[in-house]
């Protein structure tokens, strides 16, 4: 009887394959959709999506799926893959080499393995639960910067940036950090930029509203090149959470501090938590 394939290798051939997929697409002219004001989705997206979950489900067609453009599966199984076919399709559709692909593997609620491809860069991150991440298969960890005065930050702002007090609120995350550090950074790939923490690239990163496709890959890699991912206040993190934050965990409790007075001292917004939270468990579920 034919052994079945193991996971990590699967999630290896299909970010190869969609990253392939997404380097051809990239010198041709982009057919360009629009999910929301400012969320756009090309024809790549959808056929680098169709190719993974197609991979996956042939070798393991029990197994669950959270994709961002086609949503969920979920069967009654404890297997989940989280899929960003193309994270960073606003710099994809504008010629702006900063996008990769990101697939995660999930068993009984855990990532187990994680995957991002630069097909830009051919950087390919990956890590598994208590191996260590690589970077093209070499070793990698975090930096040892040991201050947040030393440090280069990196951060991406929410789609409801469209909102001006919404707009004012993020800008003023940034503005706190910025007197504080080298300077802060914005790639517009989560994705890339949490990878680039796990490489010792980025210091420190902080994001709202990413969804569980943008950050399952890379919070293992963080975690396994000995970096630290939380809540915005040092909470555990969760990959349906509202904030992201992830250090070198050597300036995770200076960003805390950051963040938390900032918090205390200006009033969020109110934004549509409902319909988020939709997106992720309701409509695709």
């Amino acid at each position: 009887m034919k052994k079945p394939p193991k996971p990590s290798a699967v999630l290896k051939e299909c970010l190869l394959e969609a990253g392939a997929l997404i380097k051809r697409a990239s010198a041709k002219e982009k057919r360009i959709d629009y999910k929301g004001r400012l969320s756009l989705v090309t024809e790549t997206d959808k056929k680098s999506e169709k190719l993974i979950v197609g991979k996956i489900l042939k070798a393991f067609p029990g197994h669950g799926i959270l994709a961002e453009e086609s949503g969920g599966r979920r069967p009654a199984s404890p297997h989940r893959w989280i899929i960003d076919p193309l994270d960073g399709t606003t710099n994809f559709a504008h010629g702006f080499p900063v996008y990769c692909v990101t697939i995660a593997y999930e068993e009984h609620g855990k990532i187990m393995a994680g995957g991002v491809l630069d097909p830009t860069r051919d950087e390919l991150f990956f890590a598994e639960r208590g191996a260590g991440a690589t970077l093209n298969g070499k070793p990698i960890s975090v930096s040892k910067t040991p201050a947040l005065s030393a440090s280069l930050l990196c951060t991406g702002y929410p789609y409801d940036r469209c909102d001006l007090r919404r707009a004012k609120y993020y800008i003023g995350f940034k503005e706190s950090f910025i007197t504080r550090c080298h300077d802060v950074r914005r790639t517009g790939s989560a994705a890339l930029d949490l990878c680039y923490v796990a490489s010792g690239r980025f210091d420190g990163f902080w994001e709202y509203h990413l969804n569980p496709w943008d950050v399952a890959a890379a919070y293992l890699i963080i975690e396994e090149a000995g970096g630290k991912v939380t809540g915005y206040l040092g909470e555990p993190y969760r990959i349906d959470g509202k904030q992201t934050l992830a250090s070198n965990g050597r300036i995770h409790g200076e960003m805390v501090h950051v963040l938390r007075g900032y918090m205390l001292k200006t009033k969020e917004p109110e934004d549509d938590a409902k319909e988020r939270e939709e997106k992720i468990h309701g409509r695709h579920a």
